[in-house]
């Protein structure tokens, strides 16, 4: 980038990671964001990455190269960056300079496996967003087995409290000691425990939950606990399935 290269102010914050440019406007409009200490209300302003200095709620943003990571994320810790009781959460796992990363599409404390965080945040606003429908996949252990009818029924949608619900995909796996059997299935949203919702409203509670994948991302044999980096191919996918280009 050179010395005289602009961009718009809500590109920037974006690029910064702090959120996506939609959300950056909405930033504006609260009056959250200064350029060299003057107010910024208006999505129109261009600023100069090197020479301006950008704060967003008296913090000053700096634009940083974009970071992929995956986290198979275990039982039992938050996806939060702070806990008041003192809980393991998903950032005391990862480096230091990983803090700033923002986690896409949360997983409750029970469940474990995949997590994708970056500062991308136009990439993050794209795969959560309702209308790029990215796939989900989770692996469910359940208390007993269900039957050909308790099956049909939930390929058929539930009714959940908040609106339908249908798996896009689901496949019966192995049966389990003590009663118990594996299920995999895909959605393509994601609505609050609704893998666990889903299988109680058909009487076979989760006893353990997996994510597997999310969109073109998976899991695949990364130890629990343990986090990499994404190479350049997979972030390609992942943009791409949040209608973005493959390079920022």
């Amino acid at each position: 980038m050179s010395d005289t290269e602009e961009m718009r102010l809500q590109k920037f914050i974006s690029r910064a990671g702090v959120a996506s440019r939609r959300a950056a406007e909405g930033l504006m409009a609260q009056g959250r964001v200064k350029v060299n200490g003057k107010r910024v209300v208006s999505p129109g302003m261009s600023v100069n990455p090197r020479t301006d200095r950008v704060e967003v709620d008296g913090q000053v943003v700096r634009l940083e190269a974009f970071r992929w990571l995956l986290l198979n994320k275990p039982d039992g810790v938050l996806c939060t960056r702070s806990d008041p009781g003192g809980r393991p959460t998903v950032y005391s796992l990862l480096p230091d300079d990983a803090r700033s990363l923002n986690y896409v599409g949360r997983l409750d404390m029970d469940t474990e496996g995949l997590l994708i965080l970056t500062n991308d945040g136009d990439a993050v606003h794209g795969l959560l967003h309702p209308s790029s429908e990215v796939p989900r996949e989770y692996r469910a252990r359940l208390a007993g087995v269900p039957d050909g009818p308790a099956l049909r029924r939930l390929e058929g949608g539930i009714e959940l409290e908040d609106g339908p619900a249908r798996p896009e995909r689901l496949r019966l796996g192995r049966t389990l000691a003590g009663g118990e059997c594996e299920v995999e299935l895909t959605l393509r949203e994601g609505r609050k425990r609704e893998v666990r919702r889903l299988f109680e409203a058909i009487g076979f509670p989760v006893r353990r939950l997996e994510r597997i994948a999310f969109g073109p991302q998976r899991l695949g044999t990364l130890p629990r606990g343990e986090w990499r980096e994404l190479g350049p191919n997979e972030i390609a996918a992942l943009r791409k399935a949040a209608g973005l280009p493959a390079e920022p």
